[in-house]
């Protein structure tokens, strides 16, 4: 399998302000702009909220190849939300939520480009440890995340290159040549990961009266 952009930016190395910047700070630039997206009312507003993120992400030294990377991935998907949401509530409604979901998207971007994966792991474990006395686990919290920043990019390469071997065969348009290569795939992904990690330890009940869990 032959490697593919994830959808977010992945880590660039650097000694940038942003790269500078805690982690906590980082977090809460995500979490403040996932919040906002629900306040802003007028379009301009979020472009001017776009125009800025982008602006940090470039500033970070990711560069325009990896801005432009991180928007085209979910481009089909905006476009499909834009022209229903213009068909539905109007033009500028449609702007608004189109620019704040991209919003969101460079935000994430910003974050996990300027932060190594393990730091990033390490400050959600942080984050979580004060639910533990609610019943969460942290550690197993980031490990589902490690599991999702790694299966993403996999499963879009897959899907590339099934896409790659139906056009070579004449069968671009063809729904179940694209779509039954790749779930068998992604199945087999699947299944491979889960006996990795239940070779190490992972995800296996210490005593499966009691639910409580063993790691390696």
């Amino acid at each position: 399998m032959r490697g593919h952009g994830f959808l977010i930016g992945n880590y660039v190395r650097g000694n940038s302000i942003i790269h500078r910047t805690p982690l906590w700070l980082k977090f809460l630039v995500v979490a403040a702009c996932g919040a906002v997206s629900f306040l802003i009312v007028d379009w301009t507003v979020s472009l001017l909220a776009f125009a800025v993120m982008s602006g940090l992400f470039l500033l970070s030294g990711a560069g325009y190849r990896r801005l432009g990377r991180a928007i085209w991935m979910v481009a089909p998907i905006l476009l499909i939300i834009g022209l229903f949401q213009w068909w539905q509530l109007g033009g500028p409604t449609a702007a608004r939520i189109v620019l704040n979901v991209l919003v969101c998207v460079v935000a994430a971007s910003v974050l996990t480009a300027t932060t190594p994966v393990q730091e990033l792991l390490d400050g959600v474990v942080g984050i979580a440890k004060p639910f533990r006395r609610f019943g969460a686990d942290p550690e197993r919290f980031a490990l589902t995340i490690a599991v999702m920043l790694r299966s993403i990019p996999f499963i879009a390469g897959a899907f590339s290159d099934v896409r790659d071997s139906a056009r070579a065969r004449g069968l671009e348009r063809n729904p179940r040549a694209l779509v039954l290569p790749v779930f068998i795939t992604t199945v087999a992904y699947a299944r491979q990961t889960g006996d990795a990690l239940a070779a190490r330890g992972l995800g296996e009940p210490d005593d499966p009266a009691s639910g409580r869990w063993m790691y390696s």
